[in-house]
């Protein structure tokens, strides 16, 4: 039980990557606040409360500060405590430079980085006085290599990067540790919709032969938010099987 007692909060924790989260932190022994603007995390909580565990569900947009003030609140009023946040909402809206919309611009900003900023900010203050506290969010190894057709996805994950290098260093001394992952192509609805033929054309380059599951990424999830990760500290866990050397 390597989080037993431990309260958690996953943002986008309904689907995919964080569904997969919120599943291994509850049977690890956490209690987790499962956050995402879909119905589903109801559901899911739902089940898993049936299942003895303590989850409890919030419909937040992560992009609107007074919808993660609240949630916050509401989570303190019923865990007592947060030990562990998972950034991991976020949305894409691909678009090469030169066809790019402000819209579509400012809603990937608003949700993978002012997001981050902005659960990060309400939360750390608590970690702050317990004098612990586990903060890892989502990056993406096109963060380190770039992607065509993704300037505003390729924006928000360079800088959660850039972040997180800062807030090791503001938030050390506090007991809080705060470190990333850069995931590669991993199986989710999202990755569904990209066409067969890229989807070859990329495995292709990946040395481990495959896409990733949603459980590789909820692993290193996992390792980062345990006390067994207590003297990491900043860093950038690439899981993609080698395709961003």
């Amino acid at each position: 039980m390597r989080l037993k007692n431990k309260v958690a909060i996953v943002t986008g924790g309904a689907n995919g990557i964080g569904l997969a989260t919120v599943q291994t932190f509850v049977k690890e022994g956490a209690k987790v606040a499962l956050w995402d603007l879909s119905e589903k995390g109801a559901d899911v909580a739902a089940d898993l409360k049936r299942s003895g565990h303590d989850v409890i569900f919030k419909k937040v947009s992560v992009a609107d500060k007074l919808q993660v003030d609240e949630a916050v609140r509401e989570a303190k009023a019923h865990f007592g405590r947060i030990d562990i946040l998972i950034n991991n909402a976020g949305i894409t809206k691909d678009r090469t430079l030169m066809k790019m919309s402000k819209e579509e611009w400012d809603d990937v900003i608003s949700v993978n980085l002012t997001g981050v900023f902005n659960c990060t900010q309400a939360i750390a203050p608590i970690m702050k006085e317990q004098n612990y506290g586990r903060i890892v969010s989502a990056s993406s190894n096109v963060a380190i290599r770039g992607n065509y057709g993704q300037t505003n996805y390729v924006a928000t994950k360079s800088a959660i990067i850039g972040m997180t290098k800062v807030w090791a260093l503001e938030l050390g001394r506090f007991g809080i540790t705060a470190n990333c992952i850069a995931p590669g192509f991993i199986q989710t609805a999202m990755t569904d919709l990209i066409p067969e033929e890229v989807r070859k054309q990329s495995i292709a380059h990946i040395p481990s032969g495959r896409w990733g599951q949603p459980q590789d990424i909820a692993n290193g999830y996992l390792y980062l938010a345990s006390d067994e990760a207590a003297f990491v500290n900043g860093v950038c866990l690439t899981i993609d099987g080698g395709a961003a050397r």
